[in-house]
């Protein structure tokens, strides 16, 4: 029974090591190297976008701010009447 248990743990962790060691070669062939880049890329314009839309809704805030501290409330374009 003992036996038993260390051969299945044996062939467990073979096969775990075999997995990972063919999942690490696979990201080292071009296609790997490329599909890597690529998320990497989608990710950076992701936080691009997210990073401008944050600034541009701070933007618009504190501009309110000020138009309200000074009196100049109304549509930037058009002069109050």
């Amino acid at each position: 029974m003992r036996r038993l248990f260390w051969l299945a743990m044996g062939v467990t962790i073979g096969a775990l090591v075999v997995r990972k060691l063919s999942q690490a070669a696979e990201k080292l062939t071009p296609q790997g190297a490329a599909r890597s880049i690529s998320a990497g890329l989608e990710e950076l314009a992701a936080s691009i976008r997210d990073f401008t839309a944050d600034v541009r809704d701070a933007m618009t805030q504190r501009e309110s701010e000020l138009r309200e501290s000074t009196g100049m409330a109304g549509d930037p374009g058009r002069p109050d009447r």
